[in-house]
């Protein structure tokens, strides 16, 4: 949440740390990256995804990695500049210019550096085929034709179905442009000396780990259409990708790199940057603003740079955030100033928690039911958001729960709230994944998020002497 730690408390600039890599140039750090007014689109990228992430091992595991992709691509005269972000997501992008993206959340999850390099040579190959170019000159076609439709057909069921088509259309074109990255994506990893297969472990943590996240076990499946999303399902990237690398060798072939890798993770942030507050369970904590507040169970929460969200099964939303309110303006003024569409102006009331004045009300727009709950605390006023479909489980009850729990952190309580961090440990005689997994901090659910760390199945054992990932927050 740190557009709302910068607004009402300041915030700690991140170290700046990118890489700019060529073929035929020996990888080098470059501190303090002068962009602003080159390229305003990686500027609001660094400040959408929480800031650069500062550190120099995995700086230089991405460098080794990305100088060796650059030399076996496609295209080896292109130049990259490589950005680390201070994310916890999984994910990486490029754009056009060869700005090529990675977070910190991705790496931490990566087993090897072979993993880590299939990511960075699938986004090099969006790179080299001009993938970008390709899909906004589809884009625009599409979008001319959306509005011939809209303005030439008056049957609005064949209107739609025009307007679905092309939509369909457009997600297919992107689907297809992945799934062509995925391919010289492996080729260019094993012509690096990698090993071609990491490509689908790699998906397969992802997934994994999404499922994790979500709550759903691995059984889940999404509640938006997958035919019009611009990613093939992971299962089919999953499968492509193993097929994809058999064409190439059997298993086994190329270079992994693991313990090189994991050595340069000892220490690594994991999970929410401490300026940023920190999700536990169903809670969150600011250590900078002193609250804490827990959500319903089911409730799974997300702290991201602009609001704290959460979810539930049944497709419930959640968004926390705050802004700074002069004391003379009242919460019902606020209200009424218009940021709430739809508002039910007889649903409004007030009350306190604790010491907190408290107001919430609801409202009432394009099908969707908003139970809003202002909290203040001096000059801050902290929003609570419930939104789902009309018809659906009323959300008074989850609001009332949430801000019930809304609290100060004691000192003490304070001084004990710590950031989570990788720490690298080899297997002895003796370990087992229940052994291991009991070191974890920050996680309800350890044997699962320990197996997923360090890609080992159901019934996979840990080898004696292996290095593995534990998230610890001391």
């Amino acid at each position: 949440m740190a557009s709302l730690l910068a607004a009402l408390s300041g915030c700690g600039s991140v170290g700046m740390r990118d890489q700019m890599i060529s073929s035929g140039t020996q990888p080098a750090l470059t501190a303090g990256l002068n962009t602003a007014k080159s390229d305003p689109e990686h500027e609001r990228i660094v400040a959408s995804y929480g800031g650069l992430y500062d550190d120099p091992a995995a700086a230089q595991a991405v460098a080794r990695a990305v100088g060796r992709l650059v030399a076996a691509s496609d295209d080896p005269s292109q130049s990259y500049r490589i950005t680390i972000l201070n994310s916890p997501a999984i994910n990486a992008f490029a754009l056009p210019s060869g700005n090529l993206y990675v977070t910190r959340g991705l790496i931490a999850l990566a087993d090897d550096t072979s993993e880590m390099a299939a990511v960075i040579a699938h986004e090099m190959a969006h790179v080299t085929t001009r993938h970008a170019a390709a899909r906004a000159r589809r884009a625009e076609a599409a979008s001319e034709v959306n509005r011939v439709v809209a303005n030439v057909m008056q049957d609005q069921d064949a209107q739609r179905l025009a307007l679905a088509s092309t939509q369909l259309s457009l997600a297919r074109f992107s689907q297809v442009q992945e799934l062509e990255a995925d391919a010289i994506g492996i080729r260019t990893l094993a012509r690096a000396g990698f090993d071609p297969f990491a490509s689908s472990r790699f998906l397969s943590s992802m997934a994994r780990f999404a499922d994790f996240r979500s709550q759903r076990g691995g059984g889940g499946t999404s509640r938006n259409p997958d035919f019009l999303s611009s990613h093939p399902s992971t299962p089919e990237r999953i499968s492509f990708a193993v097929r994809a690398a058999r064409e190439i060798g059997a298993p086994g072939i190329g270079e992994q790199e693991k313990d090189q890798y994991l050595l340069g993770l000892d220490g690594m942030v994991f999970g929410d940057d401490p300026s940023e507050g920190f999700v536990r369970g169903r809670s969150f904590l600011h250590k900078g603003l002193g609250i804490q507040f827990s959500v319903p169970s089911g409730y799974v929460l997300e702290n991201t740079t602009k609001a704290v969200l959460g979810t539930d099964a049944t497709g419930t939303a959640m968004r926390f955030d705050g802004v700074s309110l002069p004391p003379e303006t009242s919460l019902l003024d606020y209200l009424g100033t218009g940021w709430v569409n739809g508002l039910d102006a007889t649903s409004v009331r007030e009350r306190t928690i604790g010491d907190f004045p408290v107001a919430t009300a609801t409202a009432r727009a394009d099908g969707w039911i908003f139970q809003i709950g202002l909290l203040r605390k001096g000059r801050t006023v902290f929003r609570f958001i419930f939104a789902a479909q009309e018809g659906q489980a009323t959300l008074e009850a989850a609001l009332d729960e949430t801000m019930a729990s809304f609290r100060r952190l004691t000192p003490e309580e304070s001084a004990r709230l710590r950031p989570l961090h990788l720490r690298i440990l080899r297997v002895k005689p003796g370990d087992t994944v229940d052994r291991l997994a009991e070191q974890m901090s920050g996680s309800e659910r350890r044997v699962e998020l320990f197996r997923i760390l360090n890609g080992l199945g159901p019934a996979d054992a840990p080898e004696v002497g292996r290095l593995v990932k534990i998230v610890s927050d001391s």
